[in-house]
């Protein structure tokens, strides 16, 4: 099944539980990289840092730092060549397998570090934060000779002094700043996660009406026992049609969305230490404490508990 949010973003469902398929993780990646929190997060992170940074999803076949600010100037010069561009897409591919779980760094056959970090929708991978075409150690001659053999491999043929230039200007981060590095971007893909549900339940203007009313009726009622059939009777449509239009235009069954409205309304709940997750979990419509907790940590991929103690140390 598959919907989109007006001119937003298309969501693609599994037929049973309403997770994101991969066409949806990449609208949603999409949806990501143009929001406000992601440019700002971009612009500060190259203006402090000197290195691009790109977000890309899972499932890409283009090399994500090219054409970006601050990009290798001999990364931009192997791009244009398809035989070194495969070689880069391999790099590329070796890298997300073995970030798949925690950030990761890989070296490329002429001797740059890529660094991918990856962004989650609750306990689903869908995308990754990346920076490098760098080095870790100042190159030398040994190092030039042997990166333009391979470039020689792969077809190119550029002047030598443009190669030498465009390869010792190539930026050099050593070990304990790229750790740093690292850590902002774990910090910001953590924040990525907590924007991606807001995303999914993002409400777009060229939406119908029974849409727009029923998202309103579930905003005022989340913390009742609701169900589909009330709502479909409160904006005056049968249940068998409102199911079917909800899910066009929203991507996500009812079940699933009224769940992530009620996680986003405890979010603000846990910003309050005097309130008991319990308390919180009734609050805001969930009948049991476990329920809630299984819950908040499929969508936000860590459990309440954790949040609250995350939201403290900010």
């Amino acid at each position: 099944m598959a919907g989109r949010n007006g001119r937003g973003v298309l969501i693609k469902t599994g037929p049973q539980n309403g997770t994101i398929d991969e066409s949806g993780t990449k609208a949603l990646v999409e949806a990501l990289v143009n929001s406000k929190l992601y440019q700002d997060y971009e612009k500060a992170f190259t203006e402090a840092t000197g290195l691009p940074v790109s977000l890309r999803p899972v499932e890409s076949w283009q090399l994500p730092i090219h054409g970006k600010r601050n990009e290798s100037p001999f990364c931009d010069i192997l791009s244009g060549k398809s035989k070194a561009c495969a070689v880069c897409l391999s790099v590329q591919e070796q890298l997300a397998e073995k970030a798949a779980e925690a950030p990761a760094t890989v070296i490329c056959p002429v001797g740059l570090c890529d660094t991918a970090i990856p962004v989650k929708l609750g306990d689903r991978l869908v995308g990754f934060l990346q920076t490098g075409q760098v080095f870790s150690k100042p190159p030398t001659e040994i190092q030039f000779e042997k990166a333009k053999r391979l470039v020689e491999q792969w077809g190119i043929c550029e002047d030598e002094d443009k190669l030498r230039k465009a390869y010792f200007s190539t930026r050099v981060v050593p070990q304990k700043r790229h750790e740093s590095v690292v850590r902002l971007l774990s910090i910001f893909a953590q924040h990525l996660s907590l924007l991606s549900n807001q995303l999914v339940l993002q409400q777009e203007s060229s939406e119908p009406p029974i849409i727009r009313r029923a998202k309103e009726y579930i905003q005022q009622h989340q913390a009742d026992d609701i169900s589909l059939g009330q709502v479909a009777r409160a904006v005056n449509t049968s249940t068998f049609y409102f199911c079917k239009i909800f899910k066009k235009y929203t991507g996500i069954n009812f079940t699933d969305y009224l769940s992530r409205v009620r996680i986003e309304k405890s979010k603000n709940l846990l910003l309050n230490p005097n309130l008991r997750v319990s308390e919180i979990a009734f609050e805001v419509g969930f009948q049991s404490l476990t329920h809630f907790n299984r819950v908040f940590k499929k969508i936000l991929g860590q459990s309440p508990t954790e949040y609250r103690a995350q939201l403290l140390r900010s």
